[in-house]
């Protein structure tokens, strides 16, 4: 089966003989990295749909630190690190915007692969996955990129 590929203005363009050209975008999205070897951007809770998540099953992962709606600024320490476990003080700005104390909280974080990961602070965790800033709600594609 002859396959012929071509990139048309960001766009991703494969032919098959005799068939329709398939489409597809080209990831320009930052690559995984940081403290966690994730790639930074928005995660939904596991079981959430991308498209329709409210703030409360949002993590944003900026390379330093998992943030959440009314966090800001998140910086993680890792205090032990064995395997795919991180063991960590995660210190954010209490506040999703304006003036606000920075606290500190001691977390675990799993990460299953660079798109997903546990978090937890007391029993057990909850999972988040990785959303491309296509498939978010509009208001919050902005900050995913």
């Amino acid at each position: 089966m002859l396959l012929r590929i071509g990139i048309v203005s960001g766009l991703a363009i494969a032919t098959l003989a005799g068939s329709a050209p398939a489409v597809a975008s080209v990831d320009r999205s930052p690559k995984p990295g940081g403290v966690y070897r994730l790639k930074p951007g928005i995660y939904v809770q596991k079981g959430v749909a991308c498209e329709s998540a409210p703030n409360a099953a949002i993590r944003q992962y900026d390379g330093r630190g998992i943030s959440d709606a009314h966090t800001r600024a998140c910086r993680a320490r890792v205090l032990a690190h064995r395997g795919s476990r991180y063991t960590v003080s995660q210190s954010c700005i209490d506040a999703g915007a304006g003036p606000a104390p920075r606290v500190s909280e001691r977390q675990t974080v799993t990460t299953a692969d660079a798109l997903t990961f546990t978090i937890s602070t007391r029993g057990a965790g909850t999972t988040y996955r990785y959303c491309p800033a296509y498939m978010l709600p509009a208001g919050i594609r902005s900050s995913a990129k």
